[in-house]
């Protein structure tokens, strides 16, 4: 759409979705909208982490000014995840500019439906400007998330790793009436030219969509290791290499290593580590096991295009969890977030019974099926 120069954004009041990825070359999107005689920027909404990107995971952040463009930024995770109607009754269009990693539980794609939910009771057009999935779009694995489980960190019912760009999701969200009121929803989507869904973000330059996915190789893992936020063990905050470094006090590094690497996972070797979690600014203020010395294992994706990251994610934690014998059970898993994260309950359910990663792996066969059977109506990109 730049090629037009947002044309048709021409006389009208817009209101901007955005944070620090929304580039168009070296210049942002902000500042390409606010230079343009013939737009008005009107508003700007941030997601988690601030329209900069620097905010915490999880933490609350205000509303302000921009101080470059003087134009109000509204926060979508501080006293509201929505757009207020105040805040857009006097917009001509809403549009939405995010990159997304193509995992379920990051938030993004949840301001996403809420935003299309606040375009349609305001009855005003959103445009998403679509972005790659880095994640390619081929890849479809995981749970599906069960609604009574539904939350911010998952809102649809989708695959952990569901493989649609952030445009074919709308596009799912509306035609399979996710979220309610959108019927009447004007949603327009700018595609992408030539992507395909056989294309990763490998070796390709990187903006960190947020402070703790530093580079693609992060990305390629955090589908299956941000579950590790969810048991009594360190997802690597703390470190340079979050996502990727992962351990605990009661794990035995070298034989947790041995265990892993004898099951040559597709694309993937694991080297013995200890750490120590440190307050990084910038990254991680206050991680979990802050100044312990931890012992497990870091990841090395030896071949990128064969990695299956949430497959490996259950490997992993099936090896935490049968390392943590000692442990009360009650402290190995946080019900209620392995629960959001995972979409169901099934996961620490089948870990309790005993049941091994190929069993947990296979389970997922047919709600899958039925999801990529779904999802065929909304792919824009062959």
């Amino acid at each position: 759409m730049h090629q037009t120069n947002f044309q048709p954004l021409e006389n009208k009041r817009v209101g901007l979705v955005t944070n620090h990825t929304a580039k168009v070359g070296d210049t942002h999107l902000i500042d390409i909208l606010h230079a343009n005689p013939k737009i008005k920027l009107t508003a700007l909404f941030g997601p988690e982490h601030g329209l900069r990107g620097l905010a915490d995971a999880g933490a609350k952040i205000n509303d302000e000014n921009d101080p470059k463009t003087g134009v109000p930024i509204f926060s979508l995770y501080g006293q509201t995840q929505k757009p207020q109607q105040e805040h857009i009754k006097n917009l001509d269009i809403l549009v939405y500019d995010i990159q997304d990693i193509g995992a379920r539980f990051y938030t993004y794609i949840s301001t996403l439906g809420l935003c299309m939910q606040a375009a349609a009771e305001a009855k005003i057009p959103i445009l998403v400007l679509d972005r790659p999935n880095p994640l390619g779009g081929t890849q479809v694995a995981g749970y599906v998330l069960e609604p009574a489980h539904a939350s911010f960190v998952g809102q649809y019912p989708i695959p952990i790793q569901y493989g649609l760009t952030i445009g074919e999701l709308a596009t799912m969200i509306k035609g399979e009436a996710w979220l309610p009121g959108l019927e009447s929803l004007d949603l327009q989507v700018a595609k992408l030219e030539n992507w395909n869904r056989n294309q990763t973000a490998a070796g390709q330059l990187w903006i960190k969509p947020s402070p703790n996915i530093p580079d693609f190789e992060t990305a390629l893992v955090y589908p299956g290791t941000c579950l590790f936020e969810a048991i009594h063990a360190s997802e690597g905050r703390g470190t340079t290499e979050p996502f990727l470094t992962l351990g605990a006090p009661y794990i035995n590094a070298e034989r947790l290593t041995q265990t892993l690497n004898s099951k040559n996972l597709p694309g993937i070797k694991f080297i013995s580590v200890s750490f120590t979690p440190r307050s990084i600014p910038g990254m991680s203020a206050n991680p979990r096991f802050k100044d312990k010395l931890l012992h497990g294992i870091e990841i090395k994706a030896t071949d990128p295009t064969k990695v299956q990251p949430v497959e490996l994610g259950i490997h992993l934690v099936h090896a935490f969890y049968h390392q943590s014998k000692g442990l009360d059970r009650l402290r190995f898993f946080n019900s209620n977030w392995i629960t959001k994260l995972a979409g169901t309950k099934r996961l620490q359910n089948d870990l309790e019974f005993g049941k091994s990663p190929e069993e947990i792996i296979a389970s997922w066969g047919f709600e899958l099926q039925e999801f990529k059977s779904r999802r065929e109506n909304y792919l824009l990109y062959p």
